[in-house]
């Protein structure tokens, strides 16, 4: 086998197990950003929630910021694991209402977390 065709044989497998796995669903692609539609889903906004919580971890002793809701919210799927983007609202002592954007990273399987970025909404 040639390495082309031994790349293709391995993104087939992944695919066929993302999908056995219920990790892609019909509209979705492997590596492709799917829009969230049910925002009131209690996953999305914990995770919006986490990384509210991950981010004062982060900064430490300036603003801390109270987690308010999810508004938007995209994922993407790579080989298991799943790469969330929130567009979130959260308030801190300097503003009662400030937009940010966060990436999530989630490892399929051990529910393992990372915050990939945090940032004010320009």
């Amino acid at each position: 086998m040639n390495t082309r065709t031994l790349l293709l044989v391995a993104v087939t497998v992944v695919a066929v197990y993302a999908a056995a796995a219920g990790l892609v669903t019909a509209a979705s692609a492997v590596g492709s950003w799917e829009q969230i539609t049910n925002l009131d889903d209690p996953k999305i906004q914990e995770l919006g929630r986490w990384a509210v919580v991950a981010e004062n971890k982060r900064v430490a002793e300036t603003a801390v910021l109270t987690y308010n809701r999810v508004y938007g919210a995209e994922k993407q799927v790579v080989a298991g694991a799943v790469s969330y983007r929130l567009h979130l609202a959260a308030s801190s002592r300097f503003t009662t209402y400030g937009m940010y954007h966060a990436e999530v990273y989630v490892q399929a399987g051990t529910n393992m977390r990372k915050l990939v970025s945090f940032e004010p909404t320009p």
